[in-house]
């Protein structure tokens, strides 16, 4: 379990539309635009009446034109491109997950014209923009796009009803079973997968309610998961996130800038069953819900927290020395002759260095959803981990954790699913469509 380290990318501002004028002064609006310069950190005092106040006394008195938003709500990321977004962006605070089941009847046709429609629906949620045909309920009102993403996936079953199955990559073979697993079928797997990442609630739930309008009468939804992040500037400077068992969680998740990166997370150019033309520059999506017993785990000491994890829980630094970011010393032991990383904490276990070079980008979310008959939390993590071939990624490092990895004691997996994702779309085109046209 690991959060994907957060990188930087430049804002920009959402697209202006709608021409409104007061008092015969043409001024350009946007439903997702605010008084403008007042950035996160210093909005904190500003009432949200009080800031619908302020914008309706400037319209009406001073005719002072408004300023795009300059802060979180200015991100903004593309929906067009070789690869599709939501896979190397910086994590968000909000996310949804949602797996579709195509309906009785509808087949190929029907799953293209759902993706066309999807795919023109994101692009423009992502710009910021409302989404035509589609009644606006105002939900995400005043916002900007808040580095919104939208992720499309197939499942292994999309295939045969589509009448794809012959086209259907070997890496999408189902995951095995493991021993720690007590899977929900009825919130595992999928034809569809949907991903919505945000860095405002209001903005992340608009999308997943304009795409499951969308899906009129062709798909019907299966499950749906909701999760969160730390909001961006909560901290005093960008850091690596934190679990709910309040552990420093993703220190050695891969980077763009690495060089075998893509070689871990995006599916190369094959043409053979395990790398089909249609995947090149897709990935797969392996999604857990992970409930954590936080209970069971609150009741652990500081050094038996950080004994399970290989860790300190203050910083994230290897258990071995040195700072978060210090290669783990997997050898290095104390004055005993006893290994300063045990050797069933999650941080060896799970290390590339033990598991034959086995590496994923993880980008998952936490999540509560209420509490159990017996008063414990039903939380824990929404685990997306996004990888070149599942074969080689997951599954060898989860059957390494299934054998012995001491935090498997404190956590349950109860869904699980796996989404062939393909590259991104072209503008005018749609995600799957050299899939479904090819």
């Amino acid at each position: 379990m690991s959060d994907e380290k957060a990188t930087t990318t430049e804002a920009e501002p959402p697209r202006e539309r709608n021409e409104e004028t007061a008092g015969g002064a043409t001024l350009s609006l946007s439903r997702r635009r605010l008084l403008g310069t007042v950035g996160a950190a210093g909005a904190g005092g500003l009432a949200l009446g009080g800031s619908g106040g302020a914008l309706a006394h400037s319209l009406s008195q001073d005719r002072t034109p408004v300023t795009p938003l300059a802060s979180v709500g200015a991100g903004r990321h593309s929906f067009h491109g070789t690869r599709q977004p939501g896979i190397v962006e910086p994590g968000q605070a909000h996310g949804h997950l949602a797996a579709f089941d195509l309906a009785p009847g509808a087949g190929r046709r029907e799953a293209s014209a759902l993706l066309r429609r999807w795919s023109a629906a994101a692009a423009r949620l992502m710009a910021g923009e409302p989404v035509e045909g589609v009644a606006d309920t105002g939900i995400a009102d005043d916002a900007g796009p808040s580095s919104l993403t939208v992720t499309f996936g197939f499942g292994a079953s999309f295939f045969d009803r589509t009448g794809l199955a012959d086209r259907r990559p070997a890496a999408l073979e189902p995951l095995p079973e493991f021993s720690a697993d007590e899977l929900d079928s009825r919130r595992s797997n999928g034809d569809l997968w949907v991903q919505i990442c945000a860095d405002d609630g209001l903005v992340a739930f608009n999308a997943l309610r304009v795409l499951q309008r969308e899906t009129g009468r062709v798909a019907r939804p299966r499950w749906q998961m909701t999760g969160f992040n730390r909001t961006p500037g909560a901290t005093d400077r960008p850091r690596t996130a934190r679990n709910l068992m309040g552990q420093v969680d993703g220190t050695n998740n891969p980077r763009p800038e690495d060089d075998d990166f893509d070689r871990h997370v995006f599916v190369p150019r094959g043409g053979d069953r395990r790398s089909p033309e249609w995947m090149e520059h897709g990935s797969y999506a392996v999604v857990r819900r992970i409930r954590m017993l936080l209970d069971e785990w609150d009741e652990q000491s500081l050094e038996q927290q950080e004994r399970v994890i290989g860790r300190r829980k203050s910083d994230g630094a290897p258990l071995s020395g040195g700072d978060e970011h210090t290669p783990l010393d997997l050898e290095k032991t104390d004055a005993r002759g006893r290994l300063l990383v045990p050797f069933n904490a999650h941080a060896r276990v799970s290390a590339p260095e033990t598991s034959g070079g086995a590496t994923m980008l993880r980008r998952p979310f936490s999540y509560h959803d209420g509490f159990l008959p017996d008063g414990a939390p039903d939380a824990g993590l929404l685990f997306v981990a996004w990888q070149a071939d599942p074969q080689k990624g997951f599954v060898p490092v989860q059957r390494k954790l299934d054998r012995g990895d001491a935090l498997s004691r404190f956590i349950r997996h109860e869904a699980s699913a796996l989404f062939a994702v393909p590259g991104g779309a072209p503008e005018g085109g749609y995600v799957g469509q050299p899939l479904l046209e090819g």
